[in-house]
C-alpha cells in the first residue's frame, strides 16, 4: 500500500488507504512505518460460507424406480431400445390403454368422472407392479 504525506498547517500526517495517523508535527518513516502498518492492516479475510443446508433440487424421477414385479423388464427393455424409443412405446401403449379404459366406460355407462377415476387406478397399479420403472 503506499503511504502520502499530507502537510497542513504544520502538521504531517500519513494517508493509509482512507485512515489519517500520525499526530501533530510528527512523521512516520523506516521501522516505525512497519511497525504501524502491521497493526493497523488487516490481513485479508477469507468468504464468509453459509453453514445452512443446501436443499437437493427435486428431480423428475420415479420414487418406485427398480421397485415391482416388472421393474427389472422395464429397466432391461428401457437400456435395450434406447430411452427416447422406449418413452414414445410407453406414450403408446398408455394412450391404448386410456382408449380401452374409456370404451369400457362407454359400454356400461359409466360418466367421465368415473372414468378418471379408473385411469388414475391404472395408473397406481401399473406403478406398484413396476410398469413405470
Amino acid at each position: 500500500m503506499a503511504a502520502a504525506s499530507i502537510s497542513a498547517i504544520g502538521c504531517n500526517q500519513t494517508l493509509i488507504g482512507t485512515s489519517f495517523y500520525g499526530g501533530w508535527g510528527s512523521s512516520i518513516s523506516g521501522e516505525d512505518y512497519q511497525t504501524m502498518l502491521s497493526k493497523t492492516v488487516a490481513p485479508p479475510q477469507q468468504a464468509r460460507v453459509s453453514r445452512k443446508a443446501i436443499r437437493a433440487v427435486p428431480m423428475m424421477k420415479n420414487v418406485n424406480e427398480g421397485k415391482g414385479l416388472f421393474a427389472p423388464l422395464v429397466v432391461v427393455t428401457r437400456n435395450l431400445v434406447g430411452k427416447k424409443r422406449f418413452n414414445q412405446l410407453r406414450g403408446k401403449a398408455i394412450a391404448l390403454h386410456s382408449q380401452v379404459i374409456t370404451e369400457f366406460c362407454k359400454s356400461i355407462g359409466a360418466d367421465a368422472k368415473q372414468r378418471q377415476g379408473l385411469i388414475r387406478l391404472a395408473k397406481k397399479n401399473g406403478e406398484r407392479l413396476g410398469f413405470l420403472a
